[in-house]
């Protein structure tokens, strides 16, 4: 699992959404299972998520797996989230359209809404639009906040800083009705220091957080958040081990990965003109061969498989 991205636009990412854990849980296995296995996601193809894999993620039993996953469809199936489309109009949309049930293996069949479809995999290769986390680093989390709040911030991972989240915005992002919270102390005791508690504790990253105020009132939030010196260690020395396995790569192994690299969405920036897969894979593997194109290349060979 320590290789699997979750992956979408900032604008799926930073939607309006009320979401159970079990619910996100959901979402994230989708988003993860359709990039590995190379199915995508369209808005006519289900999507098959199986117990067996909720369970070795999330840490439970294929039973109690499966109960999670039925009760999270249930509720799921009529949820809403909004957003604001690149033209800054507010569009509201469901998650998915359609789920099956499949009692006797296990599993459930989902197919997701144009919405979702295009803000997970219609992606035009333009990393900073793109929000990307480890699923392992909220696998743990206990907290729907904690997992959101993870995932809000680790938008802005390049700066390891926020903007101010207003308030109103803030709260609709973590699903916070409105009759919830609605005095600050608690919001801040049972949301937010809570949740920054349980990332501090679980995950990569630390965080502290800063309150903004007009007047009197507090009106939003900004975080400033570092990486863990021994994830940032392990990191840098995977790194290294990764380029030097790379440089020893033979012709048939840059030809192998080549193929699999052509076809992430993220790499669509280095495509040129209407180049089909096949001469784009034949580019990149004779790129693979340049140790500068190679470095770049390091961080998309390790979601295609290629380990230290």
């Amino acid at each position: 699992m320590s290789k699997e991205l979750v992956v979408k636009t900032n604008r799926l990412n930073q939607a309006f959404q009320t979401l159970s854990l079990s619910e996100l849980h959901i979402v994230q296995l989708a988003i993860v299972d359709a990039r590995e296995t190379g199915t995508g996601l369209s808005t006519d193809t289900p999507l098959r998520i199986n117990a067996l894999r909720y369970a070795e993620v999330f840490g439970t039993t294929r039973q109690n797996a499966y109960i999670r996953m039925k009760e999270a469809e249930e509720t799921l199936f009529n949820r809403r989230f909004s957003f604001f489309d690149e033209h800054g109009k507010l569009v509201k949309s469901r998650w998915i359209q359609q789920v099956r049930y499949l009692d006797d293996e296990g599993a459930i069949e989902i197919v997701f809404t144009l919405a979702v479809v295009q803000g997970i995999s219609k992606i035009d290769g333009v990393k900073e639009f793109f929000t990307q986390y480890l699923l392992s680093q909220t696998a743990q989390l206990n907290s729907v906040y904690s997992a959101r709040i993870y995932e809000l911030l680790i938008q802005w991972r390049s700066t390891g800083e926020t903007p101010i989240f207003e308030l109103d915005t803030f709260r609709e992002q973590l699903g916070i009705g409105i009759n919830e919270y609605q005095r600050m102390d608690h919001f801040k005791s049972r949301v937010l220091e809570s949740a920054i508690k349980e990332i501090n504790e679980k995950t990569d990253i630390t965080i502290k957080y800063k309150q903004h105020k007009k007047g009197r009132t507090i009106s939003g939030f900004s975080f400033t958040f570092k990486q863990k010196k021994s994830v940032a260690n392990s990191t840098k020395n995977t790194e290294i081990n990764l380029e030097e396995r790379a440089l020893k790569m033979t012709i048939a192994q840059r030809h192998f990965f080549a193929n699999k690299l052509c076809r992430l969405p993220e790499l669509g920036k280095y495509s040129q003109g209407t180049e089909g897969f096949d001469q784009f894979a034949v580019r990149i593997a004779e790129q693979l061969s340049d140790p500068v194109k190679l470095k770049e290349y390091l961080p998309y060979l390790e979601q295609v498989g290629f380990t230290a």
